[in-house]
């Protein structure tokens, strides 16, 4: 079971990037977890579910949805904010 947090920085806010990622969490299967629009423009992923799932979802993030521009995928390490929820078995939702 593979639990990462990562950041999509470009145009991703506004764009549809949030409910694109849910579609596309459904489309894989296999993950759990929330999208979430950051403060700073970004968008924040955390996905949990096997190895291969989270792998294929990490691989379609690099591209986006067909308006948004994608320019780096990076993960968060440490502590992320604390009024974002944690992960709900078989979930994947906006935040």
């Amino acid at each position: 079971m593979k639990d990462v947090v990562i950041r999509v920085r470009g145009r991703v806010q506004g764009v549809g990037f949030r409910r694109w990622a849910v579609a596309k969490a459904k489309e894989i299967g296999g993950i759990s977890g929330w999208v979430h629009n950051d403060h700073d423009g970004t968008v924040l992923l955390r996905l949990k579910g096997n190895e291969d799932s989270i792998d294929n979802m990490m691989i379609a993030c690099q591209k986006g949805p067909l308006f948004g521009r994608v320019d780096s995928l990076e993960f968060v390490v440490g502590r992320i904010s604390s009024f974002l929820p944690e992960v709900e078995e078989g979930v994947f939702v906006r935040v």
